[in-house]
C-alpha cells in the first residue's frame, strides 16, 4: 500500500498531461463542434429570455417544486402544451480563465483517485502494466462515466455523450500512462 499523498508526482504529471490533451481535443480536433445546436430565431429566443433577467443557473421547463405539482392538471397542461426543456444560463461574460483552472483541479482531484485506489491496490516496486491497468481504470470512471446521465436525464444526445465518454478514456490512459511510469 502507498498513501496517496506520497503520489503528489504523478497526481500532478497527469493533471498537467490530461490538461493538455483535453486542449488539444477542444481546440484543434473540432471533435465536440456538433454537441450543441442553435435553435430557430437565436435572436429573437435571446432578446425575449433577456427580458427576464433570469440569473445563471440550471431551469426546468415547465417546472414543478414538488410531486404533488408534477400531478396537478395545471402542469400537464404545461407539459402538453411544450415545449419542455432544460436551460442553463451562463453569466454574460463567460470566464474562460475561471473554468479552466477549475478543470485543472478537477484532474487533480480524479488523479488523486486514481493514486488512492492504485495505491490501496499496489505496493511500490508494482510493474507498469499492473499500475497502468488500475489507475486508467479508476481515472476513467471519474472522468467519463457521469456523462451517461446526461443523456439519460437531461436528454443530451448519446452521440455527443459517446464523445465526451471517449476523451474520457483519453484522459484515463494518458492517466494511467503517468502513473505507470512514475510510480515508487
Amino acid at each position: 500500500m502507498i498513501p496517496a499523498l506520497s503520489l503528489w508526482l504523478p497526481i500532478l504529471v497527469a493533471a498537467v498531461l490530461v490538461f493538455v490533451a483535453s486542449s488539444v481535443i477542444h481546440m484543434f480536433l473540432n471533435w465536440h463542434k456538433n454537441d450543441f445546436s442553435g435553435v430557430p430565431d437565436e435572436d429573437g429566443v435571446m432578446d425575449a429570455l433577456r427580458g427576464f433577467e433570469i440569473p445563471p443557473g440550471n431551469y426546468s421547463l415547465p417546472h414543478a417544486a414538488d410531486m404533488a405539482a408534477m400531478k396537478s392538471e395545471a402542469f400537464q397542461e404545461k407539459v402538453k402544451r411544450g415545449p419542455a426543456a432544460m436551460i442553463t444560463v451562463l453569466p454574460p461574460q463567460n470566464n474562460m480563465n475561471k473554468a479552466l483552472g477549475q478543470w485543472f483541479v478537477y484532474c487533480l482531484v480524479v488523479g488523486l483517485f486514481a493514486a488512492y485506489v492504485t495505491g490501496l491496490a499496489l505496493g511500490p516496486g508494482a510493474e507498469y502494466m499492473a499500475v497502468f491497468k488500475i489507475a486508467s481504470t479508476t481515472a476513467f470512471m471519474g472522468y467519463a462515466l457521469a456523462h451517461a446521465q446526461d443523456a439519460i436525464w437531461q436528454s443530451q444526445g448519446w452521440a455527443a455523450t459517446a464523445r465526451s465518454m471517449a476523451d474520457g478514456l483519453i484522459y484515463g490512459l494518458v492517466t494511467g500512462g503517468a502513473f505507470g511510469w512514475l510510480w515508487p
